[in-house]
């Protein structure tokens, strides 16, 4: 049988990302992603220490990112990204731009890091006032604050879980009670849910429906800068960052009827 009719496979591109050695949610990262593009992951070296201010530092050290970028430069990758809110902020907006630096280096490509990609989508999004969201403990969340304010927005409300491992398991329903409490009934532009390793895609239409706000996520924002540098838009219905039509006036009396979101498994007991 002759299938030289088909012409080989289409080309794609490539976008590399490196992520802490606990990444668990590659599937969800693929779901930003549109067909003519591939991810390309690779992973930080394992340390024992649970996820802290210490981790953060130790997953961000440029050494560390340039290893993993330079694993990747066999696949060619267009863009690399660093997967990891935490790692990307504990050094303040100063620390975040070395980082890209030393990837940039490491890989002759172009490069973000969640933290970086925050700061670009609220600036996209023209937000003033954020509420935040964190799986962390009160000292990780307390250097998000920080890293916020220094791009001069003001952080309105904030709720932590208090989580130092096993992050993937929170479910979708714990995300979104502690993202109405972080907003309640304050003056916020937007609502940022940080952490890479906490699932997020499917309630974020949900959220945005119900508190009228855009709400962005770490791995969301991940996504929407690296394609960005490809020139690609990021796929993702019903998310005011991704779809300029679900930029809805917080005036408006009601938005659309979006189906529940479905549980991811259950967050383990700490």
């Amino acid at each position: 049988m002759d299938i030289s009719f088909l012409g080989g496979p289409r080309p794609q591109r490539g976008v590399g990302v490196v992520a802490p050695f606990d990444f668990a949610l590659d599937r969800e990262l693929w779901r930003w992603v549109p067909d003519e593009v591939s991810l390309h992951l690779t992973r930080t070296p394992f340390v024992p220490v649970e996820v802290s201010l210490d981790l953060a530092r130790l997953v961000s050290e440029h050494e560390t990112l340039s290893e993993g970028v330079r694993t990747l430069t066999a696949i060619s990758p267009e863009v690399v990204a660093y997967a990891c809110t935490s790692g990307s902020f504990v050094g303040g907006i100063a620390g975040e731009r070395a980082m890209c630096e030393a990837m940039t280096r490491a890989g002759a490509v172009p490069s973000v890091t969640t933290s970086g990609a925050l700061l670009e989508a609220l600036t996209e999004l023209e937000v003033r006032r954020v509420a935040l969201v964190t799986p962390y403990t009160v000292s990780v969340t307390r250097a998000l604050e920080q890293y916020v304010a220094e791009a001069g927005v003001s952080v309105t409300g904030c709720a932590f879980m208090g989580l130092t491992r096993h992050i993937w398991k929170v479910p979708y329903r714990d995300v979104a009670d502690m993202a109405r409490r972080a907003v309640g009934r304050r003056r916020v532009d937007a609502l940022f849910i940080s952490c890479t390793n906490l699932p997020t895609y499917d309630v974020i239409p949900q959220l945005e429906a119900e508190l009228r706000i855009p709400v962005l996520s770490a791995n969301q924002v991940t996504m929407w800068a690296a394609l960005r540098r490809l020139g690609t838009r990021a796929v993702g219905l019903y998310q005011a960052l991704i779809d300029p039509t679900a930029r809805v006036d917080p005036a408006t009396p009601s938005g659309p009827v979006l189906p529940d979101v479905p549980d991811v498994p259950e967050q383990e007991q700490q």
